[in-house]
C-alpha cells in the first residue's frame, strides 16, 4: 500500500469539505459513532467529528500521520479492523479504496464492523482535468495522467463506478453524489504555490511515479525532460506574475446500509 506524508495529505485535499453537501447522505447528526478508516492526518475525520455529536475515531496503518489528529485513534489495518460486529453507526473511508489492491476486500470489513452504513469517497483519477496558462502544461499532465493509470497496480480511476463496489460487497440502496475538487493556482502566490512551481522546473512527478508508468525508459526520459521545460515555462510566469492553473479531481461519495443480518 502506497505511504504518504502529512503534507502531501494537507496540500492535495486542502479545500475538498468546504463545501459538505456532497456527505449529506452520511446522516452525521444522527449517527452516534463513526469510524474514518485510512484516515491519515484526519483532514475528512475532523469535518465528521464537528458534523456528528457521537463518538468519531480515526484508524490508519501510519502511525506517524495518526500524530497529526486530536481526536481518538487506533493504527489499524483497512483488511482487518481490531473491532467486533457492528461497532460503528457508520464506517466511511476516503482516497483509501484507490490505494488497495484489493478495495473488495476492505469494503467486506467495513460492512462486518459498521450497524447501520457504510460510505466511501474515492476519486477518478483518469478524469482529471488541468487547464493551465502554459500551453504544454494541460497535455503532459493527460500524457503523465494516461501513462501512471495504466501503470499502477491499484485501480486509481474507481470513483466513478464505486455503486458498483458497494452493490458487489452486499450494501443496499447506495446512493451516490459527486464531488468536484477544484484546486486553482494564481497571483499572488502561496509558498506552496512556489514550491510546486519548483517540483515541476525539477521533474519531481515524473521521477517519482515512472516505476508506476507504462512506456519505456526513453519515453519517460523524454516525458520528464519535457515536464522540467514545461515547470521552467511555470517558474518564468511566475516570476512575471501571470501564471494561472485550474485543475479539477472528481471525487464520487457513495453510501450504502449494511444488509439485514
Amino acid at each position: 500500500m502506497r505511504r504518504f506524508s502529512a503534507d502531501y495529505l494537507e496540500r492535495t485535499r486542502e479545500g475538498l469539505w468546504a463545501d459538505t453537501d456532497a456527505l449529506a447522505d452520511f446522516q452525521l447528526a444522527e449517527r452516534e459513532s463513526v469510524l474514518d478508516v485510512g484516515c491519515g492526518s484526519g483532514e475528512l475525520t475532523r469535518v465528521l467529528a464537528e458534523a456528528c455529536p457521537g463518538r468519531v475515531v480515526g484508524a490508519d496503518r501510519d502511525h506517524q500521520l495518526l500524530a497529526h489528529l486530536d481526536l481518538p485513534v487506533v493504527r489499524a489495518d483497512a483488511y482487518s479492523l481490531p473491532f467486533p460486529d457492528d461497532s460503528f453507526d457508520l464506517v466511511v473511508c476516503q482516497a483509501l479504496l484507490v490505494n488497495l489492491p484489493d478495495p473488495e476486500a476492505a469494503l467486506r470489513e467495513f460492512t462486518r464492523v459498521a450497524r447501520e452504513s457504510v460510505a466511501a469517497v474515492e476519486p477518478d483519477n483518469a478524469a482529471v482535468r488541468v487547464e493551465s496558462t502554459v500551453d504544454a502544461e494541460s497535455r503532459l499532465a493527460r500524457e503523465a495522467r494516461e501513462r501512471y493509470v495504466a501503470g499502477v497496480d491499484t485501480d486509481v480511476a474507481l470513483g466513478s463506478r464505486l455503486d458498483a463496489l458497494l452493490t458487489e460487497v452486499g450494501l443496499r440502496n447506495v446512493r451516490v453524489r459527486r464531488r468536484d475538487h477544484e484546486k486553482r493556482v494564481a497571483a499572488p502566490y502561496s509558498a506552496a504555490d512556489l514550491e510546486a512551481a519548483g517540483r515541476k522546473a525539477r521533474g519531481d512527478a515524473i521521477r517519482s511515479r515512472r516505476g508506476e508508468m507504462t512506456g519505456s525508459e526513453a519515453d519517460l526520459d523524454r516525458l520528464r525532460e519535457a515536464w522540467r521545460e514545461m515547470g521552467r515555462e511555470v517558474v518564468d510566469q511566475v516570476q512575471a506574475g501571470s501564471y494561472e492553473r485550474r485543475e479539477v479531481v472528481p471525487f464520487y461519495v457513495a453510501v450504502g446500509d449494511v444488509s439485514d443480518r
